[in-house]
């Protein structure tokens, strides 16, 4: 059975009781052993949805480029990252809510209501909010949200791939797959590994660690 494409089931309600400004949140990357976990909030500016749109893992890299000029266009929309050091420091989920936040506050426009995937909230929004489990895949704004941070934070990893060749991260973006940990044996880790996850914390007392350019 092919899922439902998202719509505005989650915000037509909100428009009708007032909020004019809702805003869709969703962060990429909590998994990845390397690079910031990011997080992106968009807020249609009318209330047409956009063809093709998805949750960004059930689309293709083309079909992700495709959408982005239209979100861009339809959407006030602000991206925002919360650091390896801040991931170790805080733990991935604090570190992702806190992205999250920085990505509402960064939007140039007023946000009356704010929907964000998952099930939590961050602390500090600047209006109500509610938590939607699964909302990349129901709601338009929050799916747009999925593919802004998916296409950054995919091409971020990219160049850090061409400062640290060898692990793969131009195709994994950081995950732990095979050529990944085999990577990490071989050539050690780098800055923008995060020490706190297991992999990582468990070759520290035993590989060399790469010095930043």
């Amino acid at each position: 059975m092919v899922p439902p494409k998202p719509d505005f089931f989650h915000e037509q309600p909100l428009w009708d009781q007032g909020f004019r400004f809702v805003c869709g949140v969703d962060e990429v990357g909590r998994g990845p052993l390397a690079g910031p976990v990011v997080a992106a909030a968009v807020v249609f500016r009318q209330p047409q949805p956009i063809t093709g749109l998805d949750d960004s893992k059930r689309l293709t890299l083309p079909q992700r480029r495709a959408l982005l000029p239209l979100i861009q266009h339809q959407c006030w929309h602000a991206i925002a990252l919360a650091s390896v050091s801040e991931i170790d420091r805080l733990n991935i989920r604090q570190a992702a809510l806190l992205a999250m936040s920085r990505a509402v506050a960064q939007l140039a426009c007023q946000v009356d209501f704010v929907l964000v995937d998952g099930r939590d909230l961050p602390v500090g929004l600047p209006c109500p909010g509610k938590a939607v489990v699964g909302g990349d895949g129901s709601s338009q704004s929050i799916a747009a949200a999925s593919v802004l941070a998916k296409l950054y934070r995919d091409d971020l990893m990219i160049q850090l791939d061409r400062e640290y060749p060898g692990y793969g991260w131009q195709g994994n973006a950081g995950y732990p797959t095979a050529q990944h940990r085999q990577a990490l044996q071989q050539l050690g880790i780098t800055p923008h590994h995060r020490r706190s996850f297991g992999p990582v914390r468990q070759l520290l007392n035993t590989l060399p660690l790469q010095d930043e350019d």
